[in-house]
């Protein structure tokens, strides 16, 4: 298949439109349901941030989302307009400190249901890759 690019304002239903296209292509490749759900997944966090976090709700700013699904592997790019941040120095959310916060989980569960999750030098994109399941 070949890549798709969506284009959404920082608004947190634009995020139904990537999901909608998502599984369309997932389920004509015939993914697994545990694959698909590993995905959505981690594409929701990873727009619901850059709406949240990186392009701060302001619908003025764009959020890019790049997906190619092949029979044996999805990527997922997801690009904000924001300023950035630094992976490394979000709260880990098993730190007994942070286990009641009501949010801050996103990146885990992404690196969790990924099988590879890469940051752009900015801190505004982020890479994903899942291979299929056997």
């Amino acid at each position: 298949m070949n890549s798709v690019k969506i284009e959404i304002p920082s608004e947190p239903a634009a995020k139904l439109t990537v999901e909608k296209a998502l599984l369309e292509a997932l389920q004509k490749h015939s993914y697994a349901e545990k694959d698909i759900f590993a995905v959505r997944l981690a594409t929701e966090e990873a727009v619901v941030n850059a709406i949240r976090h990186g392009n701060k709700l302001d619908s003025q700013k764009k959020v890019v989302v790049n997906f190619s699904v092949t029979d044996g592997r999805v990527t997922v790019v997801v690009c904000d307009q924001g300023e950035g941040f630094d992976p490394a120095g979000v709260p880990d959310p098993t730190d007994p400190r942070f286990l009641e916060a009501p949010s801050g989980r996103g990146l885990m569960l992404m690196r969790a249901y990924m099988d590879e999750v890469i940051f752009n030098e900015e801190g505004n994109e982020v890479t994903m890759i899942k291979t299929r399941s056997k």
